[in-house]
C-alpha cells in the first residue's frame, strides 16, 4: 500500500476540497503524459490505480508479431511468451512500464500535469462556492486600496468593491470587517472574479433577513425598499400574522434590531413603514414623519396628489426633496405635494374635484359609480410618534421655529392694532 500517496490525497481533499477521484484521474493523465514524452507516443498506454491502496500499474498493450517493426506498439513472439506462455502472433499482451525509467523531463511534465489539474479544480471549487452565494451578503476583510477600488478578502477568494458601488460617506481601513452584497461572480482563466456592492438596496433587505427572525421564517414580509446610500432608506413591511406587528418586529426591543443594521450601514437612517394595499394609505405611510391632510391616488395613472399642512410642507418634501423622492420609489407612484393654502386654488387637490354632478351621471350604471381615485384623508392624532429607527430631521426643528416666530409676529401685530384702536376712541 502506498501510504504516502494516500496521506497526500487526504490532505488535498481536506484543504482544497478536491475529491480523491479527481486527483486519481489527474495522476493517471500525468503518467500517460510521461509515457508519451518518454516513448514519443502513448496511444496504447493504460494506467490503473487501486482506489483503496493507491497502488498503480502502468502498462502498454502491444501486439505479438514474428518480426517487430515498431517496438512501441509491437512485441516479438519470444518476448511475449516470457510474459504469457500461451501468447501467439496476433495476440495483445500487457507490458509493464516502470515509472522509474522515465527521464527528468518526462517526470517534470507529469508533475506539472498534476499541479495544473489541482489548480483548475481549486478554482472550480471556489467559483461554485461563491456562485451559490450570489445575490447574498457575506462578511469580508478590507485588504488594500487598488486605485479607488477596494480589495476585500472573503476567505478563499478576493472580491473587488468598485468605486461606483461604494458609499461616498464611508471610509474603511485595512483589516476592518464589513458586510458586502455579492453582485456577480465571473469565471475567468485567472480564477473567479467577484464583484461586491455596498450601495445595493438588497444589502439592506438581506441584513434585515439576517437580523429579524420573523422575516426569515416568513411571518413578516418586506414588500418594497427605496434607498439613497449613505443617507436614508425607506422600507415597507407587512405581517402575515395578525398577532405580529411588522414594524415592531423590525425595530426590536428599544430599537436593538434596527440599530444594529444602522451601525452596519455607518449611521444611514432607516424609516420602517407599514405596507397597505390601499394606495392612499400606503402613500400616507411612506411620507412619514410628515403629517398628511389628504391623499388623492390614481391607481391607473400611478399618480398621487397629496395635501399637507402649511407648516409640514418642507418636512413632507424633505431636504433636497429626499423624503418625497424615496416615498415615490417606495410606492411606485408619481407624487405631487402641495400645502393646504396652495391646494385651494390647484385643480385635483380638493375633494370636490372628484364629486360628479348628477347631470353628468350615466344612466347605464345601476345606481353605483365607482371612482378610479383612492382617497385617504384626515390628520394624524396629536400623539404622533416619530418613525422608528430615525431621528427628527433639521427640517422639523426649522418648521417649528418658523411657526413660533410667525405666531409671535401675528400676536405683536394684533396688540399694536388694538392699541391704535383704543387711542382713536380716547381722542
Amino acid at each position: 500500500m502506498n501510504k504516502e500517496l494516500m496521506e497526500a490525497l487526504d490532505i488535498l481533499e481536506k484543504e482544497k476540497e478536491i475529491s480523491k477521484e479527481t486527483l486519481f484521474e489527474a495522476i493517471e493523465n500525468s503518467l500517460i503524459t510521461a509515457c508519451k514524452n518518454h516513448f514519443g507516443k502513448a496511444d496504447n498506454v493504460k494506467v490503473e490505480i487501486d482506489r483503496e491502496t493507491c497502488d498503480f500499474l502502468c502498462y502498454a498493450e502491444k501486439e505479438v508479431v514474428e518480426e517487430v517493426e515498431d517496438d512501441v506498439l509491437q512485441i516479438s513472439l519470444a518476448d511475449a511468451q516470457e510474459i504469457s506462455a500461451g501468447a501467439k502472433p496476433g495476440d495483445i499482451v500487457r507490458v509493464e512500464i516502470k515509472s522509474k525509467e522515465f527521464g527528468r523531463i518526462a517526470t517534470q511534465n507529469a508533475k506539472n500535469v498534476i499541479l495544473q489539474k489541482i489548480r483548475e479544480e481549486e478554482r472550480s471549487v471556489i467559483y461554485n462556492q461563491y456562485y451559490e452565494k450570489e445575490k447574498d451578503v457575506v462578511t469580508g476583510i478590507v485588504q488594500r486600496y487598488i486605485g479607488r477600488n477596494i480589495s476585500i478578502n472573503l476567505g478563499k477568494a478576493d472580491a473587488i468593491l468598485n468605486e461606483s458601488e461604494q458609499v461616498r460617506t464611508e471610509h474603511f481601513r485595512p483589516t476592518e470587517r464589513i458586510k458586502v452584497y455579492i453582485l456577480e461572480v465571473r469565471n475567468t482563466p485567472r480564477g473567479p472574479r467577484i464583484l461586491v456592492s455596498r450601495t445595493h438596496p438588497e444589502l439592506v433587505k438581506r441584513l434585515f433577513e439576517a437580523e429579524v427572525t420573523e422575516i426569515k421564517d416568513g411571518t413578516v414580509e418586506i414588500m418594497s425598499i427605496a434607498r439613497e446610500p449613505g443617507s436614508r432608506t425607506k422600507i415597507a413591511v407587512r405581517s402575515n400574522n395578525p398577532n405580529v406587528d411588522a414594524v415592531g418586529a423590525c425595530v426590536g426591543v428599544n430599537g436593538t434590531r434596527v440599530n444594529s443594521i444602522v451601525d452596519e450601514l455607518c449611521g444611514e437612517k432607516i424609516d420602517i413603514v407599514s405596507w397597505d394595499e390601499n394606495p392612499g394609505n400606503l402613500i400616507q405611510n411612506a411620507l412619514s414623519p410628515a403629517k398628511i391632510v389628504a391623499v388623492f391616488a390614481d391607481p391607473d395613472e400611478k399618480t398621487a396628489k397629496v395635501v399637507v399642512p402649511d407648516y409640514q410642507l418642507s418636512l413632507a418634501i424633505g431636504k433636497e426633496g429626499q423624503n418625497a423622492r424615496l416615498a415615490a420609489r417606495l410606492t411606485g407612484y408619481k407624487i405631487d405635494i402641495k400645502s393646504e393654502t396652495q391646494a385651494k386654488d390647484a385643480p385635483g387637490f380638493r375633494y370636490e374635484d372628484y364629486i360628479y354632478d348628477e347631470d353628468e351621471y350615466d344612466e347605464e350604471y345601476d345606481g353605483e359609480y365607482e371612482s378610479d381615485v383612492e382617497y385617504a384623508g384626515g390628520e394624524y392624532e396629536e400623539g404622533y410618534e416619530e418613525d422608528y429607527g430615525t431621528a427628527e430631521t433639521e427640517d422639523t426643528a426649522y418648521d417649528a421655529a418658523e411657526a413660533d416666530a410667525e405666531d409671535a409676529e401675528e400676536t405683536a401685530y394684533d396688540a399694536e392694532d388694538a392699541g391704535d384702536g383704543e387711542a382713536e376712541e380716547n381722542e
